[in-house]
């Protein structure tokens, strides 16, 4: 098969498509051909070997974790999916980094996979997973209730987009950050109040807040925002002791469990024209196609998700 792949950690030149092995399925598996794959953050800061604690990979590595696209073969104890099913997720993550999304197959456990929503295409399908998940799990964790008061920086991007209309119909206030460009966008979402971060600093606007979902890196402002007993969750950095011991607040970091039952939430609410998907831009699967999303990524002015297109149908 076909597969995107790096030999060593670097920049984007590193993205190469090759030919390699199809993935060998477990009996907890299912085969699925992809049709689409979505970039985030974590694929170039993989590429970049920023995530080297976190997985002892071993060379040609396969990056990837958004997956769309229909099953062609299945695992002997798969009982809940058929040859056939459309299907999406956000797989685990291969310890030895050899199934990733950006090829042209995926293994995937079943428990992490949902039906593709029958309202979207597979190129929308492959935006959901990683990010739709990570903004679901995150509201969670920040234990956000109705009424209250929650910031969410970063509110055009991936996990943004998808935190701000899951906050909303929770039932907060929803303020967020954006760019003067992205303002009627993000309010169009469902923000409440807008900070454009380009002429505001959030800690001399906002106080008193219960959450903040933080997926740019701006932790001490984010915290300071907090009231006392508030919630405070980051995606985007790593917190010192310092910040870890703030005694009167809940200070975390968040990493997302692929997890099919969320999925299907999600799936849900999508199907039900209650969750929009947003696009940034889609590109082919070729080395200079993956190498352009990725890039794109990397000036974190996508509005929306960015996604590549392995075929062009099921």
């Amino acid at each position: 098969m076909k597969a995107a792949i790096i030999k060593e950690y670097g920049d984007v030149t590193q993205l190469e498509i090759t030919n390699t092995n199809k993935p060998v399925v477990n009996n907890d598996e299912v085969l699925v051909e992809n049709v689409a794959t979505s970039i985030n953050p974590i694929d170039y800061k993989a590429r970049q070997g920023l995530l080297q604690s976190m997985f002892n990979w071993q060379f040609p590595v396969i990056l990837g974790w958004d997956v769309a696209g229909k099953i062609v073969a299945i695992g002997d104890q798969v009982t809940d999916f058929n040859i056939g099913d459309e299907v999406f997720a956000r797989p685990d993550i291969d310890p030895l980094g050899l199934n990733g999304s950006y090829a042209e197959y995926t293994a995937v456990k079943a428990d992490k996979l949902a039906l593709k929503p029958s309202n979207i295409n597979f190129e929308q399908a492959a935006a959901v997973p990683l990010a739709g998940l990570t903004a679901l799990q995150m509201l969670r964790q920040l234990n956000l209730q109705a009424g209250q008061k929650i910031l969410i920086q970063g509110g055009a991007g991936g996990v943004g987009i998808f935190a701000i209309q899951l906050a909303k119909q929770m039932g907060a206030f929803v303020a967020t950050t954006a760019s003067a460009n992205n303002s009627e966008f993000v309010e169009s979402l469902g923000a409440d109040l807008v900070i454009d971060y380009h002429r505001n600093n959030i800690d001399d606007v906002l106080s008193n807040y219960d959450a903040v979902l933080d997926t740019v890196g701006d932790i001490e402002r984010g915290v300071s925002i907090l009231r006392s007993g508030g919630h405070f969750v980051t995606i985007s950095s790593s917190l010192t002791d310092d910040q870890k011991a703030i005694s009167d607040k809940h200070v975390m970091a968040g990493w997302l469990q692929p997890n099919g039952e969320d999925l299907a939430l999600l799936a849900n609410k999508i199907e039900s024209n209650h969750l929009k998907v947003v696009l940034d831009s889609t590109y082919p699967f070729t080395t200079d196609g993956i190498q352009s999303a990725q890039k794109r990524i990397e000036t974190h002015h996508a509005r929306g998700k960015v996604v590549v297109k392995i075929k062009d149908k099921a």
